[in-house]
Parts: C-alpha cells; structure tokens; sequence
C-alpha cells in the first residue's frame, strides 16, 4: 500500500526525494516482516482479553524495556528535539532531560508495587486503592479521559510529524501521509495485540536506532557541513552547544533548567514519564513475569532513553542550522510544504533528503519504524482502557473473552482514525507538548503520594484533574492568559504561567482531600494488605487496624522507599553523566569528557551496591 501511494504522485509531485530500487527493498522488507510477525501472533493473542492486552503476563526484562524504547522513539520525537535545539539549543533539552528524575523514581519505587497490585490497566488501581461512587466515576472517566482523549492528542502529534516527513521527503499531501501512514500500523496492531506490539517493538527499535546513527553520521559530513569539526565551529551553531543553559540569562535558566528540574517532573502527567508510572510503562511493568523483571524492563529504559538516543537527532539538528538557517531557507527549499505546517521541526526531515540511496531507504524505514512503535503501544495501551475500565466495567459485566478482544479491536481502529483527523489539525509538535503539560500540571503529586499516604482519596484525583484542565484551559484559550503571562505586556513573566496552573491545582486538591471524607477502613486496609506500601503515610491505619486486632503486615521487609530515593538519585548520576560526557566526546571537550566518565564510572558502582541493598536478586 505505501509503495503504491509513493508511485501514484510520483508524477504529480516536483519536490520530491527519488527512491531507488534498494531503498524500496529495505521498506519491502521491513514491511512484511511486521506484518509477518502480527498474523504470526494473532492467534494466540486472540485467545482471551489478558493475552490481548498483557500477553499473559511472561514478558522478560529486556523485551519489555527495548519496548518501551521504541514507543518513545516516535517520528515526532526527533522533529520535537530538532524544534528544541534550533530555538534554545541544546541546553533546551532539559524540559524532557528533567523527566529522567520521575523515569527513575517508577524504577526504584513504584515498579515493584505496580507488578504487585497485578491489576490489568493502571485505571483498575482506582477502584482498590479508593471505593465507592466516586472510585467508579474516576477509572469511568479517565478510561475516556486518558485513553480517547488524552491518547489522541498524544497520537496526532506522532502523525503529525509522519505528515511533515511524507510532505518533504516524498512530496506527499497530508491526507495521503495519514492514509498510508496509519494502514499497515493499525493492522498489525489490531491482529497481534500486546504481544504483536511488543515483539514488533523488538525489531523496530534496532532499525529506528540504526537508521538515525546512519543519518547523522552521513549528515555531518556531507560538504555543506564539513564534518565535526567545522560543525562544532560554524557561527551558527556555537552558541546553541551549551549543554547548561546560559546562567546569566534568567529567563532561559528558569524555563529551560530550575522549572523543569524542581518542579515539572513532579507535578505534570506526561505520557511515558507519569510521576509514579502510569499509562503504557505501567501496561509493561504489568506484563513482566515478576517485580524483578518489572524493575528491570524500567530502568533498561530509561538507560537506553536518555544516554543512548539524544545525540543522533541533536547533531542533526546542529547539521540543519548550517544548511537551513531558518525557517524562510527551509520554505525556499520546499516550497510545496504548506504554510500551515512550517516550523523549525521540519528542518530534521529537510536534512534526510540529502541522504544516497540505501541509506535513505533505511532512514526512511527507521522513520516509518518509529511512527509505528509508538502508535501501536498507543493504539493497544488506549483500547486497554476501553475494554477494561469502561466496556467491561461500566457497559457489560458479563461479556466474554471472545467479546472483550472485539470491542478491543474495534476500538483500536476508532482511535487511529480520530488521531488521523486532529494530527491535519496541527501545527508542529512544541506546539503540542506545551499543551500537554499544561493539561497535566498539578497533579503529579498525586500520583506519587497515593501509595504512601492514607489520607488522599478519589476525590483528591478528581479534584485535581477536573482544576488542572480547566485552569489551562483559562490561560491557554481566554484572554485572562494573555493578560496575566504575555512575553512583553502580562503582568507576570510568561515562564510563571506553568507554574501558578501547578500551585493553584495543588492548593485545590490539597484542600478537597481534608474537605472529605477519608476512604473507609477496609478499602485502605485491603490496600495496604496486599501491597505493602510502609512508611510514616500508613501508620495511622497500621495502628487503627493493629487495635481492632486486624492483621495487615505481611512481610518483614524494611520501608525500600529511602534506599530506593537514594539508588534513584545515583540512577539520575549516572545517566546524566553518561549522556553529557558523550556529547563532549563529540564536541572534542575531552577534560569535561574524561571527567563526566570517571564520575559514571563511580555513580555505576555505587548504584549497583545501592540496588543489592535492596534486593538480594534483581533480574
């Protein structure tokens, strides 16, 4: 279907990348291989709702882990750090660096207790940890919430950058992107399930990630470049390497660098990096074989996450500010593109057009690799919801498992088509990633305490969710927004914006938690019985239930939480250092990269002694 699509406008299109037959082949191949793997599955994963959604629960570590990798790898993501990099160089990473602190707390902390609670999406916690109508209300709409709405933005972003790539490499118009783009994802993904996806995931991740190694090797030394060296000197780049943001420069220090690092990490739900885990991490923490595995598949990825991928896609975006300027270079080069989706994001797929042939068919691949890793694990993650937390639970109790992998499949395609209609609704991908934190500032706190303290409940989450859209709403679509946080005339800085969405969504659900009711006795004694949370946060019910003669402790373990914070702040040492001592390699800053690997040396061997405190047996 793709291969017929490319053809078709072949002959209508003047700003076009040529496609030899090699480059046909390695897609051809790729192609069916996925497809393979999807009816190899499918029968199986047929088979009933928990091999449809979970894969009955035997996933290992590293399958699991180099999933998640992949999911994460969109086709938005490099465009996402190219945008970054052009308009707040490198040091503007830190607004998704920072999540690495989150990434590593669900290692050390949560993902242990997710893979205890053995529930079958994150939604079925609600209706352990709280009870009543209001637990009922809350996993019914955020089944909608999150896994329609919520995962629908999230997929037109990633469709999104599909259109842009098809546009400028392959003279594509937007519709035809979609239709293409989505036909083959949506197919295996209905047919294969969790599994399919998974293992699919397996063989995406090694052509994405060799893909964009190739691309910005071949890029850097293309003529316009000049190689490394010329690169890391070209008057257009140089001030774009700091890895740091500019410290003098205060607006830059607090948006890029101390927001991000004090506060959002913690108080926004972001797709992949939720405060606590959630959403398609907690789908393969709840796959794994056991609470090993589990802590395992984590934190694999969040290595491979951020100290193996950035550099490929920053040095790309480096490459481009020497051949494409701006936007106006960018337009005159292409001019085909639509006005609407000009932005400095288009600059990545600008610079593959200059790829030989070969390579570019395994660029290509890998792009299209990307865009289905990631809206596969969406498509499957999003229609567990609907199958579990509102078909099964709200609208047929007793529907069979035959049933529940229909309405799976149904859904699967109802979710790609509304993804498809937003994403030619869109602009560029910042765009969207600014709109998704707003939506979910203020409420991470929330999903960090609710496992160790008693007193919040489901109306603290309702609470919050309900302030946090309706406050961004305010600032982001009514004229209050403008007046309050404008660059030159709010008065406020524009960067407090974020900031009073997370302190005024705080302060509401802080208040709507003492101004309730507590959730009753036997819920939050049945929690704690069956996960074992500890800590200072329990103690009241610990001691309430230990005098109505009520045994609730079950293991003579010690609280991890202190030895699992401390293993996570050598996690996020050694990561870093990892990831910024690779990039002075690159730039030829060879003392602050000695440095940075004698100090990930030192993090490594104090988080390994660190994590056999923790558990005698980890993978």
């Amino acid at each position: 279907m793709y291969l017929k699509i490319f053809y078709l406008y072949r002959s209508t299109k003047k700003h076009f990348m040529e496609l030899s037959t090699l480059d046909y082949s390695f897609i051809i191949v790729f192609f069916s291989l996925v497809l393979g793997i999807g009816v190899y599955v499918s029968k199986k994963s047929g088979k009933n709702s928990s091999e449809f959604f979970l894969s009955g629960r035997t996933m290992p570590w590293w399958l699991l882990g180099l999933s998640m990798v992949a999911t994460t790898f969109s086709t938005d993501t490099p465009n996402l750090v190219t945008d970054i990099v052009r308009t707040n160089g490198v040091s503007g990473n830190w607004v998704w660096w920072a999540f690495l602190i989150t990434g590593l707390l669900t290692v050390f902390v949560y993902a242990k207790l997710w893979r205890k609670s053995n529930v079958n999406t994150d939604l079925e916690f609600y209706e352990m940890r709280y009870g009543g109508k209001p637990a009922e209300f809350l996993r019914k709409f955020r089944a909608v919430y999150l896994g329609v709405i919520f995962n629908v933005i999230t997929m037109s972003a990633v469709t999104l950058a599909a259109i842009k790539i098809g546009g400028i490499m392959l003279g594509l118009e937007p519709w035809q992107t979609v239709i293409s783009a989505g036909l083959i994802t949506v197919t295996f993904s209905a047919l294969g399930g969790f599994k399919g996806v998974v293992y699919t995931d397996f063989l995406l991740f090694f052509v994405a990630m060799g893909g964009a190694i190739g691309a910005a090797y071949y890029l850097v030394n293309i003529p316009e470049v000049g190689g490394i060296q010329a690169l890391m000197e070209n008057e257009n780049v140089t001030s774009k390497l700091d890895i740091l943001p500019d410290f003098s420069n205060k607006k830059a220090l607090i948006t890029l660098f101390i927001i991000p690092l004090a506060v959002q990490w913690w108080s926004s739900w972001y797709p992949g990096a939720e405060p606590g885990g959630g959403g398609y991490i907690a789908q393969r923490m709840l796959a794994a074989k056991d609470e090993n595995h589990a802590i395992g598949a984590t934190f694999f990825f969040n290595i491979m996450h951020y100290a193996l991928r950035p550099w490929p896609w920053i040095l790309v975006a480096l490459a481009s500010l020497v051949v494409y300027p701006d936007i106006a270079s960018i337009h005159e080069a292409f001019p085909n593109v639509a006005e609407s989706k000009l932005g400095h994001d288009l600059a990545y797929s600008a610079m593959l057009t200059k790829l030989p042939s070969g390579l570019l068919g395994l660029v290509l691949a890998s792009l299209i690799a990307a865009y289905m890793s990631t809206i596969s694990t969406q498509l499957n993650w999003g229609s567990s919801y609907i199958v579990f937390d509102f078909y099964k639970q709200q609208v047929k109790p007793t529907a069979t498992e035959k049933e529940l992998v229909a309405v799976g499949r149904i859904s699967t395609v109802v979710l790609m088509v509304l993804s498809a209609g937003l994403a030619l609704a869109l602009q560029n991908a910042l765009q969207l990633f600014d709109v998704l934190l707003a939506f979910g500032a203020g409420t991470g706190l929330i999903f960090i305490l609710r496992w160790f303290w008693w007193r919040i409940n489901a109306w603290s989450e309702i609470t919050a969710m309900f302030a946090s859209g309706i406050i961004s709403i305010i600032f982001k679509l009514t004229p209050l927004g403008p007046y309050l946080f404008a660059a030159e005339t709010g008065v406020f800085p524009d960067w407090a914006e974020y900031l009073f969405i997370v302190l005024i969504t705080t302060a509401i659900w802080m208040a709507a938690t003492f101004m309730t009711q507590p959730e009753s006795k036997g819920v939050l004694r049945g929690f704690y019985k069956k996960i074992q949370p500890g800590g200072p946060g329990w103690s009241k019910v610990v001691k309430e239930a230990a005098a109505d003669n009520v045994e609730i402790i079950n293991t003579k373990e010690k609280w991890s939480v202190p030895s699992g914070i401390t293993a996570m702040l050598l996690g996020c040492v050694l990561i870093y250092s990892i990831m910024f001592a690779t990039g002075y390699w690159i730039y030829g800053r060879t003392t602050q990269a000695m440095v940075l690997t004698v100090v990930a040396v030192i993090s490594g061997v104090l988080l390994i002694k660190a994590w056999n405190r923790m558990k005698d047996h980890i993978l």
